[in-house]
């Protein structure tokens, strides 16, 4: 496996494994927008690593909570692995826009304040800045159909 889609993968199996599907696709494509914006590095292994492992200077909390990165539950692993392919491809979309940031409604960050809305799914809340990337697809309505036959026996 590709390390880009294995970074994608482990940023949803960790961040988002027990959210809704579309939550899940949510956290792949704001990885995404951030490497399509030129304030994050342009590709997702570097996004999902940024800020390194420091506790609460990272970008995504499991990559600097000091447990490995080693997932345990297959169907779950399996699922992370599927929506990071089917969103990095263009075909799965959860409609997020160009959001680039979120957080669990469970905790209240100090950025949160210098941002734009975009929407809430699951425990996640998403954002994004007034100048973030958007991504551009093109997905067709068979891509989608497609993926939403592959969502449904994920």
């Amino acid at each position: 496996m590709l390390p880009e889609l294995v970074g994608l993968a482990l940023a949803v199996y960790y961040e988002a494994r027990s959210e809704p599907f579309l939550g899940q696709v949510a956290v792949a494509e704001v990885v995404l927008n951030r490497t399509d914006s030129a304030r994050y590095p342009d590709n997702v292994c570097e996004v999902v690593t940024q800020g390194g492992t420091v506790r609460h200077r990272c970008q995504f909390s499991y990559y600097c909570d000091g447990k490995p990165e080693s997932p345990q539950n297959r169907r779950a692993w399996r699922r992370a692995v599927a929506i990071a392919t089917l969103t990095q491809n263009g075909v799965l979309s959860a409609e997020v826009d160009d959001a680039t940031h979120y957080h669990a409604t469970y905790v209240a960050p100090y950025w949160r304040d210098h941002l734009d809305h975009v929407t809430t799914i699951g425990r996640h809340i998403f954002y994004t800045t007034a100048n973030g990337a958007r991504r551009i697809t093109t997905a067709s309505s068979d891509d989608t159909a497609t993926a939403t036959m592959i969502a449904a026996n994920l």
